[in-house]
C-alpha cells in the first residue's frame, strides 16, 4: 500500500523544507537550526555555514503566522549629505502609507555590508531589503532568498542584469545632455570630474560625456577627464589641478553636486570667476544646488522618486506579487541655472 501522507518532519516540497527536515540532513538540533534562521548569533561558524549551505540546498518554508512584518530595511554606503536623505524621504514616504518603519544602515563607504549585517537582518525579519549604491554578497544574497526576504537595488554600482529588481536613472542621456548644454553654449574644452571607475552610474554618464563631445566632432582629450569618488574633497584636489593647467578648460562637467560644489571652491581660489571664465555642471540637483552662488546648472536625478519606486518593489515581492518591471530606469532632466554661459572670446 503506498502512503500519501507526510510527517511535519519530512517535507521537500516545492516550498521548501522545513527546520525539522533541515535539521535532520545537516545532523544537528532544530534549535540550532532555528537561530541560524532567525539570525541569532550563538552559532559556531562551522555548523552555521553547514546549515545555510543545506538551506540554500533545499530551501526553507516559513511557517505561516498571522504577524507581518513590520519594517524594511535600507542600506546606504553613508548617510551624509542630501542625497542620503533625498533616499530616506522616498522611502518614507511609501512605507508610512503601508505602515512600516525604516532600519538604516551605513556602510561607512564600503559598497558591500559587513558580515554581521545578515545576521541582524535576518534576526528583524524585515518586508524586504533596499540597498542604495552597494549590494549584497553572494552568500548574503543566499541567505536572504532562502529566508524569502526580496531585496531591491537602488543606484545599482554594477549591472544587476534581470535578476535581481533595480531601480536606477538615465545617466548616460544625463551626461549626454549635460555636455551637449555646455557645447551648445561654444565650449570647446570640457573637462570632466568622474565618480569611480567601478561605478555604473559614473561609467555610463562619461559614456554620455564622450558620446556628446563625439557627435559635435570634438576630439577627447584625455587630460581633462579626472576620476573621482563623488564627493567635494575630489572635486576640489581635481578642480585645482585643471585649473592649472597651460590651457586650461572653459567648463568642468562635475558627475555629482558635491564635486561641483568642490569645483566652486578651486575656482574661488585660483580667482576665476563662475560662469563669467568658468562654467560649471553638476548631476543629481540635490536641494544645496539652488543655493550655491551661482546657482547651479545641474542634471537631475529623481532620487527620492527612485527610492520610493523601490520601496514599491519591496512590498509587492513581500506580499507574494511580481513588482510592475523588473528594471526600472527613471528620466533624468537638464536644469539650467546661473552656472553656465558662454565661453569668453
Amino acid at each position: 500500500m503506498t502512503s500519501t501522507g507526510r510527517s511535519s518532519g519530512d517535507t521537500a516540497d516545492r516550498g521548501g523544507a522545513t527546520i525539522a527536515r533541515i535539521a535532520e540532513l545537516a545532523g544537528v538540533s532544530t534549535a540550532t537550526v532555528s537561530k541560524v534562521v532567525n539570525g541569532r548569533a550563538e552559532v559556531a561558524p562551522d555548523t552555521r555555514a553547514l546549515v545555510e549551505s543545506v538551506i540554500r540546498e533545499h530551501g526553507y518554508r516559513r511557517q505561516k503566522k498571522a504577524t507581518r512584518a513590520t519594517l524594511v530595511e535600507v542600506v546606504l554606503h553613508e548617510l551624509e549629505g542630501a542625497y542620503a536623505m533625498e533616499i530616506i524621504k522616498g522611502v518614507e514616504r511609501v512605507a508610512s502609507e503601508h505602515e512600516l518603519a525604516v532600519v538604516l544602515t551605513e556602510l561607512h563607504g564600503r559598497h558591500t555590508p559587513g558580515r554581521t549585517w545578515i545576521d541582524g537582518v535576518l534576526a528583524r525579519k524585515p518586508a524586504g531589503v533596499i540597498t542604495v549604491f552597494s549590494a549584497p554578497t553572494p552568500a548574503q544574497r543566499g541567505q536572504l532568498a532562502s529566508r524569502e526576504i526580496p531585496f531591491v537595488l537602488v543606484d545599482p554600482t554594477s549591472d544587476p542584469g534581470h535578476e535581481f529588481p533595480s531601480v536606477g536613472t538615465s545617466n548616460w542621456s544625463g551626461g549626454l545632455s549635460a555636455t551637449r548644454h555646455l557645447l551648445d553654449l561654444g565650449h570647446r574644452r570640457i573637462a570632466a570630474i568622474t565618480g569611480p571607475a567601478h561605478a555604473l552610474s559614473s561609467r555610463a554618464r562619461l559614456d554620455g560625456y564622450r558620446a556628446a563631445l563625439d557627435a559635435a566632432e570634438v576630439p577627447v582629450d584625455p587630460e581633462l577627464i579626472r576620476t573621482g569618488d563623488f564627493n567635494v574633497i575630489d572635486g576640489l584636489a581635481h578642480g585645482r589641478d585643471l585649473l592649472r593647467l597651460d590651457r586650461p578648460p572653459t567648463a568642468i562637467f562635475a558627475f555629482n553636486d558635491a564635486q561641483a560644489l568642490g569645483v566652486y571652491q578651486a575656482a574661488h581660489e585660483a580667482g576665476v570667476r563662475i560662469p563669467h571664465d568658468l562654467s560649471v555642471v553638476g548631476f543629481d540637483d540635490l536641494p544645496p544646488a539652488q543655493w550655491a552662488i551661482p546657482a547651479l546648472t545641474t542634471v537631475r536625478q529623481p532620487l527620492s522618486d527612485m527610492a520610493a519606486a523601490a520601496t514599491d518593489m519591496i512590498i509587492a515581492l513581500s506580499q507574494g506579487d511580481a513588482p510592475a518591471q523588473h528594471r526600472l530606469m527613471l528620466s533624468t532632466e537638464l536644469v539650467t541655472r546661473a552656472s553656465t554661459a558662454a565661453p569668453r572670446p
